[in-house]
């Protein structure tokens, strides 16, 4: 039913959704919204940051380009060392 089709799926971006759940984190922690909080929600990824939105797009277009024709039906995460954890 997909074929011809592509799809791009992110999550877990620095973007408003992200920074929405810092502050509620932070209250279930009893934390302030400090680089202590930024610590614990990046604690289970190996890199310590937040992927760049820069990354994602980096992805997105080199599988949107002709050399990139032959990868299918792949996960490939971006997720600073999440998955591995």
């Amino acid at each position: 039913m997909l074929k011809g089709k592509t799809a791009l799926v992110t999550a877990r971006l620095p973007a408003p959704l992200v920074e929405q759940q810092i502050p509620a984190t932070a209250r279930s922690l009893a934390l302030l919204k400090t680089p202590q909080c930024r610590d614990i929600l990046l604690a289970a990824q190996s890199t310590k940051k937040f992927v760049a939105v820069d990354e994602v797009a980096a992805l997105a277009l080199y599988l949107a380009s002709g050399p990139a024709a032959s990868i299918t039906g792949a996960v490939i995460p971006i997720d600073g060392g999440w998955t591995a954890h």
